[in-house]
């Protein structure tokens, strides 16, 4: 794996200023700031929106690189950045089943939920940010650290096949148990408000628990999904460009797939073996470099396998009987 990075300070501050430009557009477009129900064709239409706009930036990348390091090197970051984008963006999917329980768990009003998404995203960005340039710094330090990850990834890949049925209880989550027994949480909910004031005393609403939840659970998905994509590059322009893309998709994602989750039951499983793929990758990497559009080709597979097997399971609108 080449460890060169393409990103100039140019491309950097071009990609930052292009990231704080869409998280406004996605705040005040994406149903504006008032309070209300995503549809799903709205979510549809950013969720589309979203994906053009990471293809037309790998397109971008390529068309700089072709002109100005040649077109060998423009063709392998673009690879690199599709491949990584569509494992980050599979893998992001989990999130998804897990933001659902959430809202779920605490019965969160769909006309709230954007807001707290839209902090998870916040989030999620500066928190993925920051562990992608340590987890960068401390590959190109010790190469070995390759094989704890790759071990890791097979390991949970897995565990996700063994586990794949099972429905986590929230009851039992110590951040939870520790907010309950530490803070002043209100019975009800306050419009989108995560504290409110009463009798000059500050308390926290059911919305605030919900996104620490949400952010922890992004920091568990992220011990995954960060180790997956250096099984395809160590430059951390691509790395860091392939990662943001999926996650500032992800809440246009989650309004689309919640309102047809059950439909997709079997996709957990595609998104095991996606990781059992990626670990093995980078163990073997030393003896056999696996091509990038080899494992492309292979995530797309197993993730349009498993979302058609899905979709031919429940072909009444409805999981199997067993199923989620």
């Amino acid at each position: 794996m080449d460890s060169v990075t393409i990103g100039t300070p140019g491309l950097w501050a071009g990609f930052v200023l292009f990231v704080l430009v869409m998280l406004a557009a996605d705040l005040f477009l994406l149903g504006g700031r008032a309070a209300h129900r995503v549809s799903a064709k709205e979510a549809l239409g950013w969720s589309t929106v979203w994906v053009l706009l990471a293809f037309a930036f790998c397109g971008l990348i390529w068309w700089h690189l072709d002109a100005t390091l040649g077109r060998a090197l423009a063709n392998a970051k673009a690879l690199e950045f599709l491949t990584g984008y569509l494992i980050e963006k599979s893998l992001s999917v989990d999130n998804i089943f897990v933001f659902l329980m959430i809202f779920s768990y605490f019965a969160v009003p769909a006309e709230y939920q954007r807001r707290v998404l839209l902090y998870g995203v916040l989030g999620a960005i500066i928190l993925r940010a920051a562990m992608i340039l340590a987890g960068v710094w401390v590959v190109s330090q010790f190469h070995w650290v390759l094989y704890l990850f790759g071990a890791f990834l097979v390991i949970t890949g897995i565990k996700m096949l063994i586990f794949a049925e099972h429905e986590p209880s929230l009851d039992k989550n110590p951040v939870l148990k520790w907010m309950r027994g530490h803070l002043r949480v209100t019975e009800g909910y306050h419009g989108e408000r995560f504290t409110c004031r009463r009798d000059g005393v500050r308390w926290f609403t059911p919305l605030f628990l919900v996104l620490v939840l949400i952010e922890t659970s992004d920091l568990i998905f992220a011990l995954d999904s960060i180790p997956a994509i250096f099984a395809i590059t160590t430059d951390p322009f691509i790395v860091f460009t392939s990662n943001i893309f999926a996650i500032m998709g992800l809440r246009a994602l989650y309004f689309l797939l919640a309102h047809m989750h059950a439909r997709f039951h079997l996709l957990k499983y595609g998104l095991a073996l996606v990781l059992v793929l990626v670990g093995t990758k980078m163990l073997v990497a030393d003896f056999y470099k696996v091509p990038t559009g080899l494992a492309l080709g292979l995530v797309a597979v197993i993730i349009a396998s498993s979302m058609l097997a899905s979709l031919a399971a429940t072909r009444d609108g409805q999981p199997p009987k067993g199923g989620d």
